[in-house]
């Protein structure tokens, strides 16, 4: 038997778990966070969390401990999957909108095997009733939360790939940044390059050959102390779009930790991830092509982190 202990410490106290257990002393990384809280591995206090639990503050003293070879947890089904807190916002016979939550990939990746996903997730719930593997759309952040969209036919994913191929989805997220973005509504335009060695986006040259072009339409929707809530439309859905665009303006998400680089002179805001949630999404329907509209609504560390901010006005 394996159990690791750590007790809080000052420098922790009130720090998320998921934050906590991420750090390089302990799991070092949040995936492996995510995956350990996933299938049953992490204790506080001897009580078993879960991934929900992610997100509970901690207090000084408290005991965390991570029993990582724990009998049966590699093999644990998911406690977030058809069992569980699957959000299904809608479902049919050519494609399901699922409103992901933070810390869960959209769909797997090679280089990280153990870190579960919305593609796990599904395709476990479709297992059970005998229907095929789903095929993905599109894909959001691992700790962004919001509306994913994935196809239940080859067909239906080459007509929804299509459609935002040819920028016709209305893709409305809602962000916290810090500052507040004047005008207060606008465009954000920009050339961006990815960057496969760093994994992030890079502004670039406009007439570089390997440069794509990057569209948002923004507004504040609401100010506090040092922060604001925006809407933002994508035009263009590239990778770390709204991350990225922000950071260049000098409006960094809060929680972000990729795009962080240049100095930032507010107070830091403590929140676990950035702050980032797909709230609307409008496509059409891959067979018969019928307008829909869905909307996820804020998860709880968001509308928390908004009643914090609010409060501080």
């Amino acid at each position: 038997m394996s159990i690791t202990e750590w007790r809080v410490g000052d420098e922790a106290d009130g720090m998320r778990l998921d934050k906590y257990l991420a750090d390089a002393a302990r799991l070092g990384s949040r995936g492996r966070a995510v995956a350990a809280l996933e299938r049953g591995k992490i204790f506080v206090n001897d009580a078993e969390a879960a991934v929900p639990d992610g997100s509970r503050r901690l207090q000084k003293g408290d005991v965390v401990r991570a029993w990582l070879d724990r009998p049966g947890s590699s093999r644990r089904p998911s406690r977030t999957g058809p069992s569980g807190d699957l959000d299904v916002v809608y479902e049919d016979d050519a494609l399901i909108v699922v409103n992901k939550p933070a810390g869960l990939l959209t769909v797997p990746l090679e280089r990280r095997p153990d870190v579960p996903s919305v593609f796990d997730q599904i395709e476990a719930r479709w297992r059970s009733h005998g229907r095929r593997r789903p095929f993905a759309v599109h894909r959001i952040d691992q700790d962004t939360s919001g509306l994913v969209v994935f196809a239940r036919t080859a067909e239906a994913q080459r007509s929804l790939k299509d459609q935002f191929r040819r920028r016709e989805p209305a893709r409305i997220y809602w962000a916290i940044v810090y500052g507040k973005p004047a005008p207060s509504s606008g465009v954000w335009r920009d050339v961006l390059v990815w960057d496969e060695r760093a994994l992030i986006q890079k502004e670039t040259h406009p007439n570089d050959p390997d440069g794509n072009e990057a569209l948002s339409d923004y507004r504040v929707i609401e100010s506090f102390a040092g922060a604001s809530l925006i809407e933002v439309r994508l035009r263009t859905g590239r990778r770390n779009q709204i991350r990225i665009q922000a950071r260049l303006r000098g409006h960094t998400l809060v929680g972000e930790e990729r795009y962080t680089y240049g100095p930032q002179s507010l107070r830091p805001i403590d929140f676990g991830r950035q702050a980032l949630h797909a709230q609307r999404l409008t496509l059409r329907h891959p067979t018969d092509g019928r307008l829909l509209e869905f909307e996820a609504a804020l998860p709880r560390d968001f509308l928390d982190l908004l009643t914090r901010l609010r409060r501080s006005r």
